[in-house]
């Protein structure tokens, strides 16, 4: 997908010292956003931003149900894979799944996604709670941030296009 003009940024912050916060406002409704965000043929248009290609997208949206990704990335032709499970499911509202990044599974985290709208527009937080802070602190130095802010204005031009 290519760049687009995005509503705004995302901003990362460390609340305490297992935490990482991400919140991002975009322009869409919550309803859209959410479809986005659980949704595989819309997952694949924008989840690996421009630092590769989405290879596997699997989701099963249930509590209990797993998911997984996988991206070639271009710099290196690696694949990255990420996988979980769902354990708390609110429609449009709320999504809470555990997350593993495949080389480090016992360095899994807690990801728990909120989505509130006003006026059309929805800001999507994210606290992600690791075991340990030499957990988080190897997920904030992955650069991850980078990818984020890419994959967040596909994210944006995605759920935009569902209008």
């Amino acid at each position: 997908m290519a760049a687009a003009a995005s509503s705004g940024k995302a901003t990362v912050t460390l609340p305490t010292d297992t935490q990482i916060l991400i919140t991002r406002e975009f322009d869409a409704p919550a309803e859209l956003v959410y479809r986005a965000v659980t949704e595989p043929e819309l997952v694949r248009r924008w989840w690996s931003g421009q630092r590769g290609t989405m290879t596997e997208c699997e989701i099963d949206l249930r509590v209990g149900g797993k998911w997984r990704y996988a991206m070639r990335a271009d710099s290196t032709g690696e694949e990255i894979v990420f996988y979980g499970e769902y354990r708390e499911i609110v429609p449009n509202e709320l999504i809470v799944n555990t997350e593993v990044f495949a080389p480090f599974p016992d360095d899994g985290a807690i990801s728990t996604m909120t989505l509130t709208e006003h006026g059309g527009r929805t800001t999507l937080t994210t606290l992600v709670q690791h075991a340990s802070a030499q957990a988080r602190d190897m997920h904030i130095n992955s650069g991850m941030e980078g990818g984020m802010q890419e994959a967040f204005d596909n994210l944006e031009q995605v759920a935009i296009s569902l209008r």
